[in-house]
């Protein structure tokens, strides 16, 4: 009875890959065509394989400089962030003041909050201060939205680190500072690891802010992407070749921070 059931859920668990993995590697499959083959018949894979998609990509500079500048925005995000939630969730998981429970809740109503209702404000903003079509305006833009989860992500960490070791530290004569980053931080790694994860995989998706915030000189590869469309159709090839390199930034931050966010799933809030 033990080994039928088992059968059955790997049996299930295998469906399940299969299922998941089918888009991704229609993607794959439709960036190796041309976009004759795609749109005249139905293929499983490429019966005129081709590179010229993702030769475009690599060739025409807007598409790469749009890979560069959603790079740039999206790790200076993701730093931000982490400076500004690290020493506000350590004050949140540490000390008790008026008001505090109140300002946590509206720093995750922040989060809940459509982007485009932020839109006209920072839109206005940035063009009066001069800060339009710059990496600086997406990446402050999207702190928003990421800097109370990483708040609320870290403080579930932090919560769960005994007092007596800030203490303790004092006693032994650590200022703050040296206190935080040669103690506090090493003990909460996997919490700052599943929380860039989160800040760079929420900043790397997010289109609209992105989109509109920038027109030139940072404009990112989810703006460029819509260039595919015109007056002859969408150009398939090119839109899935786009599509495939955009999964690559995501699959090295998993890679370099998976054992963090195994730690952070089964420790922390997330």
């Amino acid at each position: 009875m033990n080994n039928n059931s088992r059968w059955k859920r790997e049996v299930m668990l295998f469906l399940y890959i299969v299922f998941t993995m089918i888009p991704l590697y229609w993607m794959i499959n439709t960036s190796l065509k041309t976009n004759e083959e795609t749109l005249s018949i139905f293929s499983i894979w490429p019966h005129d394989l081709t590179w010229d998609n993702y030769k475009i990509i690599f060739t025409d500079p807007s598409w790469y400089n749009g890979y560069i500048n959603s790079i740039i925005y999206v790790v200076m995000n993701t730093v931000l962030s982490l400076l500004v939630a690290l020493p506000a969730a350590y004050a949140f998981s540490r000390y008790r003041f008026l008001g505090d429970k109140h300002m946590f809740f509206w720093l995750l109503t922040n989060r809940m909050t459509p982007p485009a209702v932020f839109l006209l404000p920072f839109f206005q903003l940035y063009t009066t201060v001069g800060l339009m079509d710059t990496h600086i305006a997406v990446a402050l833009s999207h702190m928003l939205f990421n800097v109370p989860l990483a708040v609320w992500i870290l403080e579930g960490f932090m919560s769960g680190i005994s007092r007596e070791i800030d203490e303790t530290a004092y006693i032994d004569g650590f200022s703050f500072p040296r206190f935080f980053v040669k103690i506090f931080m090493p003990l909460i790694k996997s919490g700052i690891g599943v929380t860039a994860f989160f800040c760079f995989m929420f900043s790397w998706v997010e289109l609209l802010l992105a989109r509109t915030l920038t027109s030139v000189n940072a404009k990112p590869i989810s703006a460029i992407m819509t260039r595919t469309v015109s007056a002859a159709g969408m150009d398939w090839g090119v839109l899935a070749a786009a599509g495939v390199l955009t999964l690559i930034p995501g699959m090295l931050v998993i890679w370099f921070v998976r054992n963090n966010i195994a730690k952070g799933f089964a420790m922390g809030r997330v």
